[in-house]
């Protein structure tokens, strides 16, 4: 597992691609495990923060994906998502996913207290569309096996 500043020196295009996915608006989308193993989907803010190449979030006190997480550290965030334009499909930016461990680095304090995670990443996926817009292009990106690409219609 790597922190995303590994994803960028390897694959920068591909990582400035993902980013700018994922910043295209504040929520995104986290999947934890319950304590019964099904899964949980919650409403998240992450970050990429430039000062260490991390991306991080944050969980409030008592929340039920902060505690899956000291669970059980494995999820995945998904990008917000939008429909492709009806008259230009190519021109969707896509959606993204990362998935990983979330790794504990410290307490919030201040007005939103909290705990604060960085990602641990596994594997970054980036879907979009051909110039053509009838083609999904799937890009997979993992630490030591580096960026793979292939299409569906």
């Amino acid at each position: 597992m790597v922190g995303w500043n590994e994803v960028e020196k390897a694959e920068p295009e591909f990582a400035a691609s993902v980013r700018t996915v994922f910043e295209k608006s504040k929520h995104k989308t986290i999947a934890t495990l319950r304590a019964d193993g099904g899964p949980r989907i919650s409403g998240i803010e992450a970050e990429f923060d430039d000062g260490d190449g991390e991306l991080t979030f944050g969980s409030m006190p008592g929340s039920r994906k902060g505690a899956d997480l000291a669970r059980d550290p494995r999820l995945a965030l998904h990008s917000p998502s939008v429909d492709p334009p009806e008259d230009a499909p190519a021109d969707w930016q896509g959606d993204a996913k990362i998935a990983g461990r979330a790794v504990f680095t410290h307490e919030l304090t201040g007005p939103q207290p909290g705990q604060g995670f960085r990602v641990d990443i596994d594997e970054v996926v980036r879907i979009g569309l051909n110039a053509a817009g009838d083609q999904l292009v799937i890009q997979v990106w993992r630490p030591g096996r580096g960026l793979r690409e292939f299409s569906r219609k």
